[in-house]
C-alpha cells in the first residue's frame, strides 16, 4: 500500500470538496464512485480501505478524506494499466490489493530507472545553484578550566605539538578522547561565543582562548563548506528525484486514462460504515 500512503499524505490536506448541505440519496457498497478505463471504483472499495487506515486519519474531515482516498484509488487504477506483473497474488487479492500491487510495481520500475548516481548529482547541483549557502564547519576543540591553561596549550601547539594529542591529554570535554573532533555542524549548533569564533576563522587556524559557559576552548577549524556534502544529502535527493518521476508518471497516465467521476449524493460518512460491506 505504499502508493496509497505516499499520495494520501502529500495531497489529502490540500484537497477538499464542498461540505455544504446536499440532497442525500441512499447508497450501497455497489454504488459506483468512478470508473477508470472501464474498471469500477465503488463505495464498498472505499469503505474497506478506510477501515484499514491508521487511527490518526480519523481526525481528517470526512470530505477531505473521501476526496483523498478516491483520488488515490483513481491514480492506482490508472497506473495498474501500465503494469507488466504476472503473479498468482493477483488472483488471490481483493480489488483494492490488486490495484495497489500493480500500481506499486509500476512505481518500483520508475524508481529503478530514474534514481541513478547521475540524476542524484544533477539534483545536488541544482540545489546548490538555487539555494543560499548554509555554511558548515568541521572543527576540533580542547576544553580546559582556565584561560592560562588554554594559553599554555596554544603555545605548545604553535611550537609543533599535535592538536589531537593535546586534546586527548588535556581536554575535559567529551570529544577529548576523539582528539577533540566535533565533526560537521552548522551555524547556531554551538553556544554563541563558540559559534562566532568558528565563523570568523580560516581553515587550518587555531583560535585564541574562547570563553563559554563550559570553560575555555581552543578551537581548530579543520574544514568548512557552503553546503552539505552530496553524500549526506543523497537520501533526500534520491527521494526528490523519485517523487518528481512519480508525479510526472501519474499525471501522464491520468491524462491518457478514461476517467469518469460520479458526484456523491449521499452522506460521505458512509465511507466509515462497515455494515455496508458485511
Amino acid at each position: 500500500m505504499r502508493l496509497f500512503q505516499k499520495f494520501l499524505t502529500t495531497t489529502i490536506l490540500s484537497v477538499g470538496i464542498a461540505s455544504g448541505a446536499m440532497a442525500e440519496e441512499a447508497a450501497s457498497a455497489d454504488t459506483v464512485l468512478a470508473t477508470v478505463n472501464g474498471k469500477e471504483i465503488t463505495l464498498g472499495h472505499m469503505i474497506v480501505l478506510t477501515e484499514r487506515l491508521p487511527a490518526q486519519y480519523a481526525e481528517i474531515p470526512v470530505a477531505d478524506l473521501f476526496e483523498g482516498i478516491l483520488d488515490q484509488m483513481i491514480q492506482q487504477e490508472a497506473l495498474s494499466a501500465k503494469a507488466t506483473i504476472s503473479d498468482q497474488r493477483l488472483q488471490l487479492s481483493s480489488d483494492n490489493e490488486r490495484r495497489a500491487l500493480l500500481a506499486t510495481d509500476v512505481l518500483d520500475d520508475i524508481s529503478a530507472d530514474v534514481v541513478t548516481p547521475e540524476a542524484v548529482k544533477a539534483a545536488y547541483d541544482e540545489f546548490v545553484a538555487t539555494n543560499e549557502p548554509t555554511p558548515e564547519f568541521d572543527a576540533s576543540h580542547i576544553l580546559v578550566e582556565t584561560e592560562q591553561e588554554a594559553i599554555d596549550l596554544i603555545a605548545k601547539i604553535e611550537g609543533g605539538a599535535d592538536f589531537a594529542f593535546m586534546a586527548q591529554e588535556h581536554s575535559t570535554g567529551p570529544s577529548g578522547p576523539n582528539g577533540g573532533s566535533l565533526g560537521w555542524f552548522g551555524r547556531g549548533a554551538m553556544v554563541p561565543e563558540f559559534d562566532l569564533a568558528v565563523a570568523e576563522m580560516e581553515v587550518g587556524a587555531v583560535s585564541a582562548p574562547v570563553r563559554t559557559q563550559f570553560g575555555w576552548h581552543i578551537i581548530k577549524l579543520n574544514n568548512k563548506r557552503d553546503f552539505p556534502a552530496l553524500a549526506d544529502m543523497a537520501p533526500q535527493l534520491s527521494e526528490g528525484v523519485r517523487t518528481k518521476a512519480i508525479e510526472k508518471k501519474v499525471a501522464d497516465v491520468l491524462e491518457q486514462a478514461d476517467v469518469v467521476r460520479n458526484e456523491p449524493t449521499f452522506d460521505l460518512n458512509l465511507i466509515r460504515d462497515q455494515s455496508l460491506v458485511k
